[in-house]
């Protein structure tokens, strides 16, 4: 799940936040990490009147700014550049379609017991998955809390990245993540890459997504909340695609590969 990119707001902490009399806006953003700590004390306030406790604040205290997360923020547009050809060339999609069909073949009962129970078939969860970490064996180094936090306090999109810098502290007091929690540059989270928000929000059992039943169920459960529609073909569920990643070439390119894994 390419960073910025995924629908799907945090209800409870926003509703937090308005309850808290706008507190959100008492922290002031910034472009460098000159304001960083003090910004955070700031948000620790906030973080307290949204009902994060002592683990979450915890984690928090102990964030860093994180040059590498800026800096790979700074260069989403260009990793989406280009025709659907060229970004699928760039990602491995020939690589993802083979082992896809593979996986899809030797889990076939968790995939039907997926498609079951959410609507979703296997062909695009196994696309997702084999785009955001190479199915698994790749799911990022960058220190979680630091990573969303970072963005939280980066001007560039504070809005849409404090509520899941939020649930990323409330899944630490819940015990799904730690403080010492990897993942990828912007915060997202185990085998399909999901940003925190989401992970409360669509994460089922027991939201650990390192385990990747967990996170393809949690993924499938994802899109049908974004309008899947059963049944319909892959082109009728481009807006759930886009759900998951507002650019173009990356829906165009899930639909293909998933098309082609179900082939």
């Amino acid at each position: 799940m390419a960073a910025g990119f995924r629908g799907g707001f945090l209800a409870v902490a926003l509703a937090a936040l308005v309850a808290s009399g706008g507190a959100a806006h008492a922290a002031k953003c910034g472009n460098d990490g000159g304001g960083f700590e003090a910004w955070k004390a700031a948000f620790t306030e906030e973080a307290k009147a949204a009902g994060v406790k002592r683990g979450g604040l915890s984690a928090l205290a102990g964030a860093r700014y994180a040059t590498a997360t800026i800096k790979a923020d700074r260069g989403v547009k260009k990793a989406f550049s280009g025709s659907v050809e060229s970004f699928m060339q760039r990602r491995g999609a020939s690589t993802i379609i083979s082992k896809g069909r593979s996986l899809k073949k030797s889990n076939a009962a968790l995939f039907d017991r997926i498609e079951r129970q959410y609507g979703v078939p296997a062909g695009v969860l196994l696309a997702i998955w084999g785009m955001e970490t190479g199915f698994g064996s790749y799911m990022g180094k960058q220190n979680t809390v630091s990573a969303i936090v970072t963005l939280a306090y980066d001007c560039r999109r504070p809005d849409f990245f404090r509520p899941h810098a939020l649930a990323a502290l409330k899944l630490i007091d819940s015990g799904a993540l730690s403080a010492n929690s990897v993942g990828a540059m912007h915060g997202e989270i185990g085998h399909t890459q999901f940003l925190p928000g989401n992970v409360i929000r669509y994460g089922v059992g027991n939201r650990d997504l390192r385990n990747r039943e967990i996170a393809l169920a949690s993924t499938a459960n994802f899109l049908r909340g974004h309008g899947w529609k059963p049944g319909a073909g892959y082109r009728a569920n481009m807006g759930a695609i886009a759900g998951w990643n507002a650019a173009k070439v990356y829906q165009q390119a899930i639909a293909i590969m998933a098309e082609a894994i179900d082939k």
